[in-house]
């Protein structure tokens, strides 16, 4: 067996040429330094994360306003397409019932003359109850004042028995559709008489009134 020698220690093996430098094993950085080097980067990976996330909030903002105004762009164009579809869907059925007038003229004096029986009767019946049921509307009575906006007058005179132009006979019956006036209703009015007295019982509040007037006013209690 080999003995070993005291006092000396066994030296790694050095490459020929490489300095006793080289032979030393290299120490890691201590861990100071590394503690003190990393929060710089975090801090400067933190800054750019919110830069990036401020653009990505502005962004959304600009897109979300964007989206919000061309919805309410489509909603107004909905409502104005509707609009015009209803418009031009009214005009087409009021042309309809214009055209239908003088058929139901027609058929009102034969119900007046007695002339509307048989099928006639039916067939007249169905098309009133059509006309109706798209929103055709009659008007136009007896007895009520006269309304230059949906009365047309054709002919005049004075009554005794009326105290305002009122319709005292229907020559032909006005037609609405909805708010629309498609025919006035063609009339005949009358007026008070000029100079007509008045009533007995406004001659009494007349008498009355004149007496209160010669004797100062009416007896106080």
């Amino acid at each position: 067996m080999t003995e070993e020698t005291p006092g000396f220690e066994e030296k790694p093996d050095v490459p020929s040429g490489a300095t006793p430098e080289d032979a030393e094993p290299k120490t890691a950085p201590s861990s100071a330094a590394a503690e003190g080097a990393a929060p710089a980067g975090d801090t400067n990976q933190t800054a750019g994360l919110v830069a990036q996330l401020d653009q990505v909030r502005t962004a959304l903002g600009e897109r979300t306003a964007d989206l919000q105004r061309l919805q309410a762009e489509y909603q107004n164009y909905r409502r104005r397409v509707e609009r015009d579809r209803i418009a031009v869907k009214e005009i087409a059925i009021a042309n309809l019932l214009t055209e239908l007038l003088p058929v139901l003229d027609d058929i009102g004096r034969a119900r007046d003359h007695g002339e509307l029986v048989g099928g006639f009767k039916s067939v007249a019946e169905s098309l009133e109850g059509v006309a109706a049921k798209m929103g055709l509307q009659q008007f136009g009575k007896e007895g009520e004042p006269f309304d230059p906006t949906i009365h047309e007058a054709l002919m005049h005179s004075y009554a005794p028995d009326v105290t305002e132009t009122t319709c005292v006979a229907i020559l032909q019956p006005g037609y609405r559709f909805g708010e629309r006036t498609i025919r006035p209703a063609r009339v005949a009015v009358a007026e008070p008489q000029p100079g007509a007295q008045p009533a007995k019982g406004d001659e009494a509040d007349t008498a009355a009134a004149a007496d209160d007037k010669e004797s100062g006013g009416p007896d106080e209690g």
